[in-house]
Protein backbone atom coordinates (compact mmCIF):
# COMPACT_ATOMS: atom_id res chain seq x y z
CA UNK A 1 0.00 0.00 0.00
CA UNK A 2 1.42 3.34 -1.09
CA UNK A 3 0.50 5.35 2.07
CA UNK A 4 2.29 2.82 4.28
CA UNK A 5 5.41 2.85 2.09
CA UNK A 6 5.56 6.64 1.85
CA UNK A 7 4.89 7.10 5.57
CA UNK A 8 7.52 4.50 6.46
CA UNK A 9 10.11 6.27 4.30
CA UNK A 10 9.33 9.64 5.89
CA UNK A 11 9.43 8.16 9.38
CA UNK A 12 12.74 6.40 8.72
CA UNK A 13 14.25 9.57 7.28
CA UNK A 14 13.19 11.61 10.29
CA UNK A 15 14.61 8.98 12.64
CA UNK A 16 17.96 9.02 10.89
CA UNK A 17 18.35 12.79 10.89
CA UNK A 18 17.16 13.16 14.48
CA UNK A 19 19.26 10.38 16.06
CA UNK A 20 22.20 11.28 18.32
CA UNK A 21 24.61 11.01 15.41
CA UNK A 22 22.78 13.80 13.64
CA UNK A 23 21.84 16.18 16.46
CA UNK A 24 23.22 16.12 19.99
CA UNK A 25 19.93 17.38 21.45
CA UNK A 26 18.03 14.23 20.50
CA UNK A 27 18.24 10.81 22.14
CA UNK A 28 17.16 7.46 20.74
CA UNK A 29 13.85 7.55 22.60
CA UNK A 30 12.89 10.92 21.17
CA UNK A 31 14.00 9.82 17.71
CA UNK A 32 11.65 6.84 17.86
CA UNK A 33 8.81 9.06 19.08
CA UNK A 34 9.32 11.58 16.26
CA UNK A 35 9.39 8.74 13.72
CA UNK A 36 6.14 7.26 15.04
CA UNK A 37 4.43 10.67 15.00
CA UNK A 38 5.67 11.31 11.47
CA UNK A 39 4.35 7.92 10.30
CA UNK A 40 0.90 8.51 11.86
CA UNK A 41 0.64 12.10 10.63
CA UNK A 42 1.70 11.33 7.06
CA UNK A 43 -0.65 8.33 6.88
CA UNK A 44 -3.54 10.50 8.05
CA UNK A 45 -2.81 13.31 5.61
CA UNK A 46 -2.39 10.97 2.62
CA UNK A 47 -5.53 8.93 3.33
CA UNK A 48 -7.66 12.02 3.91
CA UNK A 49 -6.42 13.56 0.65
CA UNK A 50 -7.16 10.37 -1.31
CA UNK A 51 -10.58 9.96 0.31
CA UNK A 52 -11.44 13.50 -0.74
CA UNK A 53 -10.69 12.63 -4.36
CA UNK A 54 -12.67 9.40 -4.07
CA UNK A 55 -15.64 11.29 -2.62
CA UNK A 56 -15.61 13.58 -5.68
CA UNK A 57 -15.59 10.57 -8.04
CA UNK A 58 -18.38 8.91 -6.06
CA UNK A 59 -20.48 12.08 -6.11
CA UNK A 60 -20.10 12.36 -9.88
CA UNK A 61 -21.09 8.73 -10.35
CA UNK A 62 -24.15 9.28 -8.19
CA UNK A 63 -25.03 12.37 -10.23
CA UNK A 64 -24.70 10.48 -13.50
CA UNK A 65 -26.94 7.65 -12.35
CA UNK A 66 -29.57 10.00 -10.93
CA UNK A 67 -29.51 12.04 -14.12
CA UNK A 68 -29.95 8.88 -16.19
CA UNK A 69 -32.81 7.66 -14.02
CA UNK A 70 -34.57 11.01 -14.23
CA UNK A 71 -34.16 11.13 -18.00
CA UNK A 72 -35.64 7.64 -18.30
CA UNK A 73 -38.53 8.55 -16.01
CA UNK A 74 -39.30 11.66 -18.07
CA UNK A 75 -39.44 9.61 -21.26
CA UNK A 76 -41.73 7.07 -19.61
CA UNK A 77 -44.02 9.79 -18.32
CA UNK A 78 -44.08 11.41 -21.75
CA UNK A 79 -45.01 8.11 -23.36
CA UNK A 80 -47.83 7.60 -20.85
CA UNK A 81 -49.20 11.05 -21.62
CA UNK A 82 -48.77 10.80 -25.39
CA UNK A 83 -48.25 7.20 -26.53
CA UNK A 84 -46.35 7.05 -29.82
CA UNK A 85 -46.10 3.57 -31.31
CA UNK A 86 -46.79 0.29 -29.54
CA UNK A 87 -45.91 -0.56 -25.95
CA UNK A 88 -43.46 -3.31 -26.95
CA UNK A 89 -41.36 -0.94 -29.04
CA UNK A 90 -41.42 1.73 -26.35
CA UNK A 91 -40.38 -0.79 -23.69
CA UNK A 92 -37.44 -1.91 -25.84
CA UNK A 93 -36.36 1.71 -26.21
CA UNK A 94 -36.59 2.30 -22.46
CA UNK A 95 -34.52 -0.81 -21.76
CA UNK A 96 -31.94 0.27 -24.33
CA UNK A 97 -31.68 3.70 -22.71
CA UNK A 98 -31.36 2.17 -19.26
CA UNK A 99 -28.69 -0.24 -20.46
CA UNK A 100 -26.75 2.64 -21.96
CA UNK A 101 -26.85 4.51 -18.66
CA UNK A 102 -25.67 1.47 -16.69
CA UNK A 103 -22.82 0.87 -19.15
CA UNK A 104 -21.86 4.53 -18.81
CA UNK A 105 -21.76 4.18 -15.03
CA UNK A 106 -19.75 0.97 -15.31
CA UNK A 107 -17.21 2.67 -17.54
CA UNK A 108 -16.93 5.56 -15.09
CA UNK A 109 -15.90 3.21 -12.27
CA UNK A 110 -12.50 2.95 -13.97
CA UNK A 111 -11.75 6.29 -12.32
CA UNK A 112 -11.38 4.43 -9.04
CA UNK A 113 -8.58 2.21 -10.38
CA UNK A 114 -5.83 4.80 -9.83
CA UNK A 115 -6.57 4.77 -6.10
CA UNK A 116 -6.83 1.02 -5.50
CA UNK A 117 -3.35 0.86 -3.95
CA UNK A 118 -3.93 3.92 -1.79
CA UNK A 119 -6.91 2.83 0.34
CA UNK A 120 -7.23 -0.56 2.08
CA UNK A 121 -10.03 -2.75 0.70
CA UNK A 122 -11.04 -0.13 -1.89
CA UNK A 123 -10.89 -2.74 -4.65
CA UNK A 124 -13.50 -4.87 -2.87
CA UNK A 125 -15.77 -1.87 -2.40
CA UNK A 126 -15.45 -0.89 -6.08
CA UNK A 127 -16.17 -4.50 -7.06
CA UNK A 128 -19.55 -4.25 -5.31
CA UNK A 129 -20.63 -1.42 -7.60
CA UNK A 130 -19.25 -3.12 -10.69
CA UNK A 131 -20.87 -6.43 -9.77
CA UNK A 132 -24.26 -4.79 -9.34
CA UNK A 133 -23.95 -2.98 -12.66
CA UNK A 134 -23.12 -6.27 -14.40
CA UNK A 135 -26.00 -7.94 -12.55
CA UNK A 136 -28.44 -5.38 -13.91
CA UNK A 137 -27.02 -6.01 -17.38
CA UNK A 138 -27.58 -9.77 -16.83
CA UNK A 139 -23.89 -10.44 -17.43
CA UNK A 140 -23.90 -13.22 -14.88
CA UNK A 141 -20.56 -14.81 -15.77
CA UNK A 142 -18.87 -11.56 -14.83
CA UNK A 143 -21.07 -11.31 -11.74
CA UNK A 144 -20.01 -14.78 -10.58
CA UNK A 145 -16.36 -13.86 -11.13
CA UNK A 146 -16.66 -10.62 -9.14
CA UNK A 147 -18.71 -11.89 -6.19
CA UNK A 148 -15.79 -13.60 -4.39
CA UNK A 149 -13.91 -10.28 -4.63
CA UNK A 150 -16.72 -8.24 -3.06
CA UNK A 151 -17.24 -7.19 0.54
CA UNK A 152 -20.79 -8.29 1.31
CA UNK A 153 -21.96 -5.51 3.62
CA UNK A 154 -25.41 -4.49 2.38
CA UNK A 155 -28.68 -6.44 1.92
CA UNK A 156 -28.76 -6.15 -1.88
CA UNK A 157 -25.26 -7.53 -2.37
CA UNK A 158 -26.03 -10.38 0.04
CA UNK A 159 -29.28 -11.14 -1.79
CA UNK A 160 -27.54 -11.12 -5.16
CA UNK A 161 -24.88 -13.52 -3.91
CA UNK A 162 -27.45 -15.94 -2.48
CA UNK A 163 -29.57 -15.67 -5.63
CA UNK A 164 -26.57 -16.61 -7.75
CA UNK A 165 -25.78 -19.52 -5.41
CA UNK A 166 -29.33 -20.77 -5.92
CA UNK A 167 -29.22 -20.37 -9.71
CA UNK A 168 -25.83 -22.11 -9.83
CA UNK A 169 -27.34 -24.99 -7.83
CA UNK A 170 -25.19 -24.65 -4.73
CA UNK A 171 -26.05 -27.15 -1.95
CA UNK A 172 -28.84 -25.92 0.31
CA UNK A 173 -26.51 -26.19 3.31
CA UNK A 174 -24.13 -23.65 1.73
CA UNK A 175 -26.99 -21.29 0.93
CA UNK A 176 -28.30 -21.56 4.49
CA UNK A 177 -24.83 -20.86 5.90
CA UNK A 178 -24.47 -17.77 3.71
CA UNK A 179 -27.96 -16.57 4.67
CA UNK A 180 -27.23 -16.90 8.40
CA UNK A 181 -23.89 -15.16 7.99
CA UNK A 182 -25.28 -12.14 6.19
CA UNK A 183 -28.65 -11.80 7.92
CA UNK A 184 -27.13 -11.61 11.40
CA UNK A 185 -25.15 -8.53 10.35
CA UNK A 186 -28.23 -6.54 9.37
CA UNK A 187 -30.14 -4.21 11.63
CA UNK A 188 -33.87 -4.01 12.23
CA UNK A 189 -35.87 -3.50 9.02
CA UNK A 190 -32.87 -4.14 6.75
CA UNK A 191 -33.31 -7.84 6.04
CA UNK A 192 -36.78 -8.13 4.45
CA UNK A 193 -35.34 -8.90 1.00
CA UNK A 194 -32.90 -11.47 2.35
CA UNK A 195 -35.53 -13.32 4.41
CA UNK A 196 -38.01 -13.22 1.53
CA UNK A 197 -35.39 -14.68 -0.81
CA UNK A 198 -34.54 -17.49 1.60
CA UNK A 199 -38.22 -18.30 2.11
CA UNK A 200 -38.71 -18.34 -1.67
CA UNK A 201 -35.81 -20.78 -2.04
CA UNK A 202 -37.35 -23.05 0.60
CA UNK A 203 -40.75 -22.94 -1.11
CA UNK A 204 -39.15 -23.79 -4.45
CA UNK A 205 -37.48 -26.75 -2.76
CA UNK A 206 -40.75 -27.93 -1.16
CA UNK A 207 -39.45 -27.01 2.30
CA UNK A 208 -42.60 -25.16 3.38
CA UNK A 209 -41.99 -25.71 7.11
CA UNK A 210 -38.54 -24.12 6.90
CA UNK A 211 -39.98 -21.29 4.80
CA UNK A 212 -42.59 -20.59 7.47
CA UNK A 213 -40.00 -20.64 10.26
CA UNK A 214 -37.85 -18.25 8.27
CA UNK A 215 -40.74 -15.84 7.82
CA UNK A 216 -41.62 -15.99 11.51
CA UNK A 217 -38.07 -14.84 12.29
CA UNK A 218 -38.29 -12.31 9.45
CA UNK A 219 -41.34 -10.67 11.01
CA UNK A 220 -39.45 -10.34 14.28
CA UNK A 221 -36.59 -8.57 12.52
CA UNK A 222 -38.63 -6.46 10.09
CA UNK A 223 -41.89 -4.56 9.77
CA UNK A 224 -43.08 -5.46 6.27
CA UNK A 225 -46.52 -6.43 4.96
CA UNK A 226 -45.16 -8.89 2.38
CA UNK A 227 -43.39 -10.86 5.10
CA UNK A 228 -46.52 -11.01 7.22
CA UNK A 229 -48.77 -12.01 4.34
CA UNK A 230 -46.44 -14.80 3.21
CA UNK A 231 -46.04 -16.01 6.79
CA UNK A 232 -49.82 -16.26 7.17
CA UNK A 233 -50.25 -17.90 3.76
CA UNK A 234 -47.79 -20.65 4.64
CA UNK A 235 -49.32 -21.06 8.10
CA UNK A 236 -52.70 -21.66 6.44
CA UNK A 237 -51.32 -24.01 3.80
CA UNK A 238 -51.84 -21.53 0.95
CA UNK A 239 -48.52 -22.33 -0.70
CA UNK A 240 -49.59 -21.26 -4.19
CA UNK A 241 -50.41 -17.78 -2.92
CA UNK A 242 -46.85 -17.23 -1.70
CA UNK A 243 -45.50 -14.17 -3.52
CA UNK A 244 -42.67 -11.67 -3.11
CA UNK A 245 -44.25 -9.28 -5.60
CA UNK A 246 -44.93 -6.86 -2.75
CA UNK A 247 -41.20 -6.15 -2.57
CA UNK A 248 -41.45 -4.58 -6.02
CA UNK A 249 -38.31 -3.61 -7.92
CA UNK A 250 -36.13 -4.81 -5.07
CA UNK A 251 -37.29 -8.38 -5.67
CA UNK A 252 -37.45 -8.35 -9.44
CA UNK A 253 -33.94 -6.85 -9.63
CA UNK A 254 -32.68 -10.32 -8.65
CA UNK A 255 -34.09 -11.72 -11.95
CA UNK A 256 -35.43 -14.84 -10.26
CA UNK A 257 -38.96 -14.09 -11.44
CA UNK A 258 -40.51 -11.91 -14.08
CA UNK A 259 -43.21 -9.48 -12.94
CA UNK A 260 -46.72 -10.07 -14.22
CA UNK A 261 -46.76 -6.44 -15.21
CA UNK A 262 -43.48 -5.05 -16.41
CA UNK A 263 -41.76 -2.69 -14.01
CA UNK A 264 -38.79 -0.37 -14.36
CA UNK A 265 -35.68 -1.90 -12.86
CA UNK A 266 -33.83 0.47 -10.62
CA UNK A 267 -30.20 1.14 -11.39
CA UNK A 268 -27.70 0.60 -8.57
CA UNK A 269 -26.05 3.64 -7.06
CA UNK A 270 -22.35 4.13 -6.52
CA UNK A 271 -22.45 2.79 -2.97
CA UNK A 272 -24.04 -0.48 -3.99
CA UNK A 273 -27.66 0.28 -3.18
CA UNK A 274 -30.46 0.72 -5.74
CA UNK A 275 -32.00 4.15 -6.06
Amino acid sequence: MYPIIISAILAATLYIVSCPYGFDWSGYGWSVLWAILMFAASMTVIILAVRKKLAAIMAELQRMMLEGRDALQRKMNEFQRRPVGDVKTATAQFEKLQRRQIEKGLEYTKNFDNYINWIPFLSRQVNITRMQFHYQLKEFKTVDALLPKCMVLDPLTAAMKIARMHVNKAPLEEIEAAFKKYSRRLRYNQSALLYSLMAWIYVRGNEEAKAHQTLVKACEANEHDTLKKNRDRLANGKIREFSNAGLGDEWYALFLEEPKMRVERRMPSADGRPF
